[in-house]
């Protein structure tokens, strides 16, 4: 659960967050309707495109296995990091948003959205523990329920503000989607590249962050 971090591992949850915002705002547009990170959304496209066209299921499995690839490649990077293992999976994630740009560079969109979805599948590793994904940086259903419960108990009488590090996760998500956009709109599929650049800043803090941790111990 996001609220017994840190409160840096919290800021940097925030951080991925909206870059999984940012990336899947760009993906969106440029893929005419399909996602990168949100896979509920793909899903609903493969089942409808089943019915209705067979290209837009296509495309839309093609993205949901290429996110699940990017969840395992994420968390065998990840488990054998050791200490390191948020910095290992953030190197994984701009690794693969730099092989997604040098593909989207020629013209090759679809592939280079398979790689997009790749590298937002890998960023759940960042916040895994036993196996299992300690919560969600690239969809928020289960931050926006988390919310919903939290102000179920602070309501009566419980925590008052247990809700508020899962309403922070959203918001990153949704600002990182506006920003995204708005890159679009100026830089169009170049705008991977300022994806790219977050990423990178990402991952200078969270290995920065091991190193201070590492000494402490």
């Amino acid at each position: 659960m996001v609220r017994h971090y840190p409160r840096h591992l919290r800021v940097l949850a925030v951080g991925l967050a909206g870059l999984a915002g940012f990336v899947d705002a760009i993906a969106f547009l440029q893929l005419g309707g399909f996602f990168v990170s949100f896979m509920s959304g793909n899903s609903t496209r493969l089942g409808v495109g089943l019915v209705q066209a067979g290209g837009v299921a296509a495309t839309a499995a093609g993205l949901v296995v290429s996110f699940v690839a990017g969840v395992v490649l994420g968390s065998l990077t990840g488990r054998r990091a050791g200490f390191r293992q948020r910095s290992a999976v953030l190197a994984l994630v701009v690794l693969l948003l730099t092989a997604a740009g040098l593909v989207q560079n020629l013209g090759q969109w679809l592939a280079g959205g398979l790689l997009l979805a790749m590298a937002m599948g890998a960023e759940n590793a960042a916040f895994e523990r036993d196996g299992q994904a300690s919560f969600g940086v690239t969809y928020m259903t289960g931050a926006l329920v988390r919310v919903g419960q939290g102000l179920a108990t602070a309501a009566t009488g419980g925590d008052r503000w247990g809700w508020t590090p899962y309403l922070f996760l959203w918001l990153g998500l949704v600002g990182g989607a506006w920003a995204g956009a708005l890159a679009f709109a100026f830089a169009g599929g170049a705008s991977v590249w300022i994806a790219t650049l977050c990423a990178a800043l990402l991952f200078t803090a969270s290995l920065s962050a091991e190193r201070v941790s590492h000494k402490g111990l």
